[in-house]
């Protein structure tokens, strides 16, 4: 029955795909797409989340699971620690190695800090690397930093901090010439200018890619700088503490080993943390297309000395996940799939949106075509539907596919799927923390001295929902801007005595609000032991 029924919706898409490619649905209006989300967008379950009872965002709502993490014993005591032996000793101490940690360390040692970045995975495992789409810049004649702001602005539902996001879309054209002159692959026409394409909310067509290997590419050319000059690189280590000095500047960590679990002081005079993102906390139960150590890990370290969140209750799940086969549920199918010209079909082969709508739009979308409109493809383990992948080859020629996204190509190829003849199975998937520590432009915590933030850890830059390609491009311009910023204060800073004294107050102040909990963090990795 299952089988057949598959079949059936399958023959319903292909023939409706001519008249599909040719219709052009219309865009939702400011209130149908409030509606909307309040309906369907995860973030709206107000069941899922839960009020902080200590620290500095006391009474504001977070996930269940970031919630239970946030006021988490810490994984030591102070006096686990011996603060006099110092294993490393530098001016900038960078907290993770994806794209913003990388980039940071490369402005920091050109400024002539002495830099060092620690690592819980190897250098590279970061959603970075996992990024496909591409990356957002106003560089075009007909384009501009103003119109960038406007669509990302509107796209996070005004939410933004406005100095965050103009920085962001006014250094955009200098991260891209920056990326380019370090040797990342872009695609280009054959007189070198960039080729650029639409993605969801926006208005110009300001994408930059590397085919659909784009945070690859990316990641590949940052490490390889890092690595040729000389930059330490400490990895399976993992921050497990902030240090702070005597007079509350940050000041270091305390580092774990994370084969041998040895501890380890690391001494510094600022120290940035770029810890990315937190899918692999799988709220509400998504899948996600994150990497193995996405796991909010940055939050909690900053929330435990006393640095501030902002927007810790917005997340984003991309509306394309795999949903067939289950092999590669959750795996992240690049909006520029859409971008080329396939739409979203439900199980009836009606389109149901305008394929570029910005992501909360078109996950709510697929949600209600799942679920109240019960519209969706039983896959055998949920519901899900339809992205046409060949309306691509049938709107830009044979080749398409290979030459423009042969990443997607290779993965469904992987399981006997051509997107180039058959459409693919959707449904979203956790993707992006939106929220994360607060900062001011210039990257430093707007509570915590000498503790700055890049990246996904950040709170702000988007409001509370992000436009595709604007997190490649939040990695460089914040990382970058987290480095030069980092080397600065560094060398302004004298370190004081160093004190773990932090972690007894919160112990004190979670006993004081009655919080009975033997969760300890950060997590530092998923669990998928299977429980009994």
């Amino acid at each position: 029955m299952y089988a057949k029924e598959f079949q059936q919706s399958l023959k319903a898409v292909e023939a409706a795909r001519a008249a599909n490619i040719a219709y052009e649905p219309a865009r939702m209006t400011a209130k149908e797409k409030d509606d909307l989300l309040a309906a369907y967008h995860p973030d709206y379950k107000k069941s899922e989340f839960k009020a902080l009872s200590i620290g500095p965002n006391k009474g504001e709502a977070v996930p269940h699971e970031l919630c239970d993490m946030l006021q988490a014993h810490s994984r030591i005591a102070a006096a686990d620690v011996d603060l006099g032996d110092v294993r490393y000793d530098v001016d900038v101490l960078i907290i993770g190695g994806g794209g913003a940690g990388a980039s940071a360390a490369i402005e920091a040692h050109e400024a002539g800090a002495d830099v060092m970045v620690v690592t819980k995975l190897r250098m590279g495992d970061a959603n970075t690397m996992m990024a496909e789409g591409g990356i957002q810049a106003a560089d075009k004649p007909n384009d501009s930093p103003a119109i960038h702001f406007v669509d990302a602005f509107g796209g996070g539902h005004y939410a933004a901090k406005r100095e965050l996001l103009a920085k962001l879309v006014c250094d955009a054209p200098e991260a891209i010439r920056w990326l380019d002159d370090l040797g990342v692959e872009f695609d280009k026409a054959p007189d070198g200018t960039m080729i650029t394409t639409h993605g969801g909310g926006t208005s110009r067509k300001r994408m930059h890619a590397a085919k659909d290997y784009s945070g690859a590419e990316i990641m590949r050319t940052l490490r390889d700088e890092v690595l040729n000059r000389g930059i330490p690189v400490v990895d399976f280590t993992s921050a497990i503490e902030l240090i702070l000095d005597e007079n509350g500047k940050a000041a270091g960590a305390v580092l774990m080993n994370m084969e041998t679990q040895e501890l380890m002081v690391a001494r510094a005079k600022t120290v940035i943390i770029a810890t990315g993102g937190a899918g692999r906390m799988h709220y509400q139960g998504f899948p996600t297309s994150n990497h193995y150590g996405a796991t909010a890990d940055g939050l909690v370290l900053g929330y435990r000395v006393g640095a501030k969140l902002l927007y810790a209750d917005t997340l984003q799940y991309h509306p394309t996940g795999a949903a067939f086969p289950q092999q590669i549920f959750g795996a992240l199918v690049t909006e520029k799939v859409r971008s080329l010209g396939a739409k979203l079909v439900n199980r009836d082969g009606k389109v149901f949106m305008h394929p570029l709508e910005t992501r909360d739009v078109a996950a709510a979308s697929i949600i209600r075509e799942c679920s109240d409109r019960d519209a969706g493809v039983d896959t055998g383990s949920g519901k899900a539907v339809w992205l046409d992948t060949p309306m691509i080859e049938a709107i830009g020629g044979e080749g398409t596919i290979e030459k423009r996204i042969p990443a997607m190509m290779r993965m469904f190829g992987n399981y006997g799927i051509d997107i180039r003849k058959e459409p693919i199975l959707v449904y979203p998937t956790l993707h992006y923390q939106n929220g994360g520590l607060d900062i001011h432009v210039n990257g430093m915590s707007t509570n915590v001295e000498n503790l700055f933030v890049a990246g996904e850890a950040v709170g702000g830059i988007h409001g509370r929902n992000r436009l595709m390609g604007n997190s490649l491009l939040d990695v460089i311009v914040f990382g970058r801007n987290a480095g030069q910023n980092a080397a600065a204060a560094a060398e302004k800073t004298t370190v004081g005595k160093l004190t773990l004294a932090h972690i007894a107050a919160f112990d004190a102040e979670r006993a004081a609000a009655g919080i009975e909990t033997d969760a300890v963090s950060p997590l530092l990795l998923p669990d998928y032991r299977r429980k009994k």
